[in-house]
C-alpha cells in the first residue's frame, strides 16, 4: 500500500510539465531500480554508522524540528519497511506512468477543452481509463513483493523464511519445513490472483454496460426513414 501511494506520486511527478520535478522523479526511479533490494536493506540497516542522529528540519539551515537516534529509528522492522517501499515504488511508478500514457491523447485534449482542473482531469477521466492496463502489472508487482520479503532474513527479522530456517536448524527437518513455506507462499500469491480476477471482472462488467449504453444511444440517434412500399403511388 505504501509503495502504491509513493509510486503514484512519483508517476505524477514523471508526467509533470516542470522539468525539475520530472528530473527528480527520473533520478529516483533510475537509482532505486538500479540498486538490488538486498544492498538497499544492508545500507539502511547500517546507516547509523554514517549518521548517529536523524534530524527533521529545514534543509541547509540550522532549524531542526525533531531529532532521532538513527539506531532507534531504523530498527529491523522499519528498515525492512522503508527498503521495500522505496525500491518497489520505483517499479510501481513506471507501471502507473505506462498505464496513463496508454490512454488516447484525445482524452487529455477533450478534458482540457472542457476546462477541467488537473485533479478532476486525472481522477475522473484519465485514471479510470488506465486502470485496466495498470491492474495486471500492479498485481504482478505485489506478487513479486510478497515473495521478495524473504530477503529481509538478512536483517534477522522473523518473517516466514527466517522462521522456517530457525526451526529446521533445531530439528533438521529441512525439506518438510521448506514445503510448508512453499504452501504458504502459494496461498499468499493465490489471494492476489483472486483479487486481480475479481477487480478485472468488475471492470469488464462496467465496460460492457458502457458499450451497451453507447450502442443504445447510437440506435436512438439514427434518423427514422420510411421505406416506400412496392407499387405505392405518390400521386394525389
Amino acid at each position: 500500500m505504501f509503495s502504491l501511494i509513493l509510486g503514484t506520486i512519483v508517476a505524477m511527478m514523471r508526467l509533470s510539465s516542470s522539468w525539475l520535478i520530472r528530473s527528480l522523479a527520473w533520478v529516483y526511479i533510475w537509482m532505486f531500480r538500479s540498486l538490488p533490494l538486498l544492498l538497499v536493506l544492508i545500507i539502511l540497516y547500517n546507516f547509523s554508522y554514517l549518521y548517529e542522529y536523524i534530524n527533521v528540519g529545514v534543509p541547509f539551515t540550522d532549524t531542526v524540528f525533531a531529532q532521532f537516534k538513527t539506531i532507534n529509528a531504523l530498527d529491523q522492522f522499519s528498515t525492512a519497511l522503508v527498503g521495500l517501499v522505496i525500491v518497489q515504488s520505483a517499479y510501481t511508478a513506471e507501471v502507473i506512468r505506462g498505464g496513463i500514457l496508454s490512454v488516447d491523447h484525445g482524452q487529455f485534449e477533450a478534458a482540457a477543452a472542457l476546462g477541467l482542473s488537473w485533479w478532476r482531469r486525472t481522477t475522473r477521466i484519465i485514471l479510470p481509463q488506465s486502470i485496466r492496463s495498470i491492474i495486471p502489472a500492479i498485481i504482478n508487482e505485489c506478487v513479486g513483493l510478497s515473495k521478495g520479503t524473504s530477503i529481509v532474513y538478512v536483517l534477522a527479522m522473523p518473517e516466514l523464511f527466517y522462521t522456517v530456517q530457525m526451526i529446521y536448524n533445531r530439528n533438521q527437518e529441512v525439506i518438510p519445513l521448506l514445503m510448508v513455506a512453499a504452501v504458504w507462499y502459494v496461498i499468499v500469491t493465490s489471494v492476489f490472483s483472486i483479487v486481480q480476477w475479481y477487480i478485472e471482472k468488475i471492470l469488464a462488467k462496467g465496460e460492457r454496460k458502457s458499450a451497451i449504453n453507447s450502442f443504445a444511444f447510437f440506435k436512438k440517434a439514427q434518423p427514422h426513414t420510411t421505406q416506400p412500399r412496392i407499387g405505392a403511388s405518390y400521386d394525389n
